[in-house]
């Protein structure tokens, strides 16, 4: 039996401190209390790499089912993301042959070099615009559009159905306006997603959908739906906010861009990108037996946050982690997680925005500025990154 006691309770940190800028709270917990119950959210937080990692790792104590998130709400489903185990592989697999390796580089990267080329050529030279709404945000819709098997899907539509799950999702105060309009989203996502079931039966292609509609043995309709949805919530906001955040770490660091583009070091670029602003910042996982944790008992039912974005500042792993540093080598960061719910999309979002987009972009406009750094705005606590980058296009 465990003595341990509980680990010590905050009444102070709010969903709008972590919501404006999280990673002061997380350097201090990290130092202080890397075992925290957090009211405002409800959940113990765990900041230090080791635990967040641990806790991954280990389905069977600490499982994926967590009822108390508002995740089910937003998708009206019992979605993958909330899966342990055989059940989660089964649906996990399904959609998986469409971001293997050789699909990727089969039928999405030429797809994708296509897509970048086109929106790079509406880009207007030597004026300021924000990459926000005029590249990252429509080029990541347009590719998972295509991915996932939802082509006719708008760019406009994609990003507000992702924005409005993430919102829903991230809904940890139970307010009612996200979900209001989640509903709907979900609605209009059902109509596009069930029409494209059938085109892909008539004329299969590479998509996650045509893969999981014409396999041998298909998961119930109701679970490829709710897996192209899963998609379409984490799959836009990662690589948007990754490219944002990457290119914000390179134009206030002339230095290390000069280095990247001299050594070819783009992967190294978005490694640390994703490592210094994780778009996914934080996961619930419930724990299934008294368990303890750096001498903290943390009980059964309890629901634990592993907060990766304070993982990936870790001092024991990370020197200056603070800082943006794109030659960073070795880089243990957990940006695309571990364990069983290891980002499906990180080897697409690796091959995409590191490996085509970063260089395309610096060889189109060599002399990139970004001309007010404070200008840039940053949000979110479960889903981070900035909300806008003006440059300087030349």
């Amino acid at each position: 039996m465990l003595t341990a006691s509980l680990a010590p309770l905050d009444e102070t940190i709010t969903i709008a401190d972590l919501t404006r800028d999280p990673y002061p709270i997380y350097q201090r917990l990290r130092r202080e209390a890397p075992v925290l119950r957090v009211k405002s959210v409800g959940r113990t937080f765990l900041t230090k790499a080791a635990d967040t990692k641990y806790v991954k790792d280990n389905a069977a104590l600490f499982s994926s089912d967590d009822p108390n998130t508002p995740m089910k709400r937003a998708f009206l489903a019992h979605t993958l993301m909330r899966k342990d185990h055989d059940e989660h592989r089964a649906e996990r697999m399904a959609m998986m042959p469409a971001l293997m390796p050789k699909t990727i580089e089969a039928a999405w990267e030429p797809l994708y070099r296509q897509f970048a080329t086109d929106y790079l050529d509406r880009l207007p030279r030597g004026e300021v615009v924000d990459l926000f709404p005029a590249l990252a945000g429509p080029l990541a819709a347009r590719i998972l559009a295509h991915v996932m098997g939802v082509p006719d899907a708008s760019d406009a539509d994609m990003q507000r159905w992702s924005q409005t799950l993430i919102d829903g999702a991230g809904n940890f105060g139970w307010t009612p306006g996200p979900f209001d309009a989640s509903d709907v989203a979900n609605a209009e996502m059902d109509r596009c997603i069930r029409a494209n079931m059938a085109r892909v039966r008539a004329m299969p292609d590479s998509s996650a959908l045509s893969f999981m509609v014409n396999a041998k043995n298909p998961i119930p309709e109701s679970q490829i739906i709710a897996n192209i949805k899963i998609a379409i919530g984490g799959g836009i906001n990662e690589p948007r906010d990754a490219l944002l955040t990457i290119l914000y770490g390179l134009l206030t660091n002339p230095e290390q861009l000069e280095a990247v583009r001299a050594q070819d070091k783009w992967r190294s670029a978005f490694e640390e990108g994703v490592r210094w602003v994780a778009p996914i910042q934080a996961s619930s996982r419930l724990v299934m037996e008294d368990t303890e944790i750096r001498g903290c008992l943390i009980p059964k039912g309890d629901t634990v946050m592993t907060i990766q974005a304070s993982a990936n500042r870790d001092e024991e792993l990370f020197t200056d982690g603070e800082s943006y540093n794109a030659l960073r080598d070795p880089n243990p960061h957990q940006a695309f997680g571990n364990g069983p719910h290891h980002c499906a999309g990180a080897h697409l979002s690796r091959r995409t925005v590191g490996a085509i987009l970063l260089p395309m972009l610096f060889e189109r406009f060599p002399r990139m500025e970004l001309p007010e750094p404070a200008g840039v705005r940053w949000h979110g606590f479960g889903f981070r990154g900035p909300l806008n980058l003006p440059v300087r296009l030349q």
